[in-house]
């Protein structure tokens, strides 16, 4: 009998040993679970951060180009109360530097460069004596952002001479 009084303590130490440990894994659970509903919370806020950002900078994007270009419109305007040509040559000046701080560049070529169709766009092939597929005469400038052509200059393009057909039997047009 005294073996079964013992038996009972030991079933009763081990199973508040175990209840400690349940307690505990419980306790640890819980404090995990609590960190992972933080770390999902956080998450979930940096994206909504992220995507207001995003918002923001797509809707104001042009802001500061808007702002650099307030300051010619009113010399514009200026001008034309004034009808003073140099008031106009002014404001020509300053719209060119207002493009050149967004990063806009003129895509002006000059005769006799090569006719590029990424940053040209051919209105006319005129017959000239400058090389074939070479840039004549510009009749529009073209624009770039950057990398990125907003407007193609529009050009006129060389073509070769086209020699007068002549009498295909004779032999006076061997070159």
């Amino acid at each position: 009998m005294q073996e079964e009084s013992v038996q009972p303590q030991k079933d009763q130490s081990s199973e508040s040993a175990l209840d400690e440990q349940l307690a505990e894994a419980r306790a640890k659970l819980a404090e995990q679970r609590e960190q992972m509903l933080r770390a999902v919370a956080d998450a979930d806020n940096a994206r909504k951060r992220a995507q207001t950002e995003a918002a923001n900078a797509q809707k104001y994007a042009l802001e500061r180009f808007a702002n650099g270009l307030l300051p010619v419109l009113d010399s514009l305007e200026a001008a034309v109360r004034s009808a003073d040509l140099s008031g106009v040559e002014l404001v020509l000046r300053q719209l060119a530097a207002a493009l050149d701080k967004a990063n806009i560049r003129e895509i002006n070529p000059g005769p006799g460069e090569r006719f590029d169709p990424y940053r040209h766009q051919a209105m006319a092939a005129v017959e000239s004596k400058t090389e074939p597929n070479t840039v004549v005469s510009v009749m529009q400038k073209g624009y770039s952002l950057a990398d990125r052509v907003l407007r193609p200059a529009l050009v006129t393009v060389a073509k070769a001479v086209e020699k007068p057909a002549g009498n295909p039997i004779s032999d006076t047009d061997l070159d």
